[in-house]
């Protein structure tokens, strides 16, 4: 039984931040889009505006990290909105629209109308949804970090394997052999390894 999870399809993510402001009975919907990587850097972008922007009536975010469709994380707040009616639409739409590795932050400047639940729901999903028609988007395909440990005279084999390939060589140790770490595209693992296997004869270890 073969427990090698499948190799991940590209996915798309943002280029760079984007913003765009939907007004809504007076009040402002402020939304801003980030490509972020982990969660300590999105909840700085969330402070920072906190502080840029003091006094908003509410700071809702929501954040994917990873494709939209299998996030390594995920997570939202309403920050004081009612339940669910800020952070999870926002969220919902991130997944909708396939935005990976993004962070959404609505900063709402109330304008003295309540808009009731659904009139929230409404107001913070368009929001995202109309700042993400703006976006520029750019294609990435997830890598992973692959060990290649082979004797000193065949590690210009592994290097020229590498450049044939655009993979890019990450660290080399030496020791009593030389260790080669490559970020490989998940989806070009197999054919390395049967490349690597032919390249020298078999003599090398191999660490996922």
């Amino acid at each position: 039984m073969n427990d090698t999870p499948p190799p991940q399809a590209p996915y798309r993510v943002l280029a760079e931040p984007c913003q765009h402001t939907l007004e809504e009975k007076r009040s402002l919907f402020h939304t801003y889009l980030f490509p972020v990587q982990e969660r300590d850097q999105a909840l700085a972008h969330v402070e920072a505006l906190r502080q840029s922007q003091p006094g908003a009536s509410h700071y809702c975010w929501a954040y994917i990290l990873g494709p939209s469709d299998q996030p390594r994380s995920q997570a939202f707040s309403d920050d004081g909105e009612p339940s669910g009616t800020a952070g999870k639409p926002m969220l919902h739409v991130l997944t909708q629209r396939g935005a990976g590795d993004t962070l959404a932050v609505i900063v709402r400047i109330f304008g003295g109308v309540k808009l009731g639940a659904g009139g929230l729901v409404r107001a913070y999903g368009g929001a995202v949804s109309q700042a993400l028609d703006l976006a520029r988007w750019r294609e990435i395909t997830p890598s992973t970090e692959i060990s290649i440990t082979v004797d000193f005279a065949l590690e210009e084999r592994i290097r020229h394997c590498a450049q044939q390939r655009g993979l890019a060589v990450i660290d080399v140790d030496y020791q009593q052999q030389v260790r080669l770490t490559l970020a490989v595209p998940q989806a070009e693992v197999g054919a390395l390894q049967d490349e690597v296997q032919q390249l020298t004869s078999g003599q090398f270890q191999w660490q996922p």
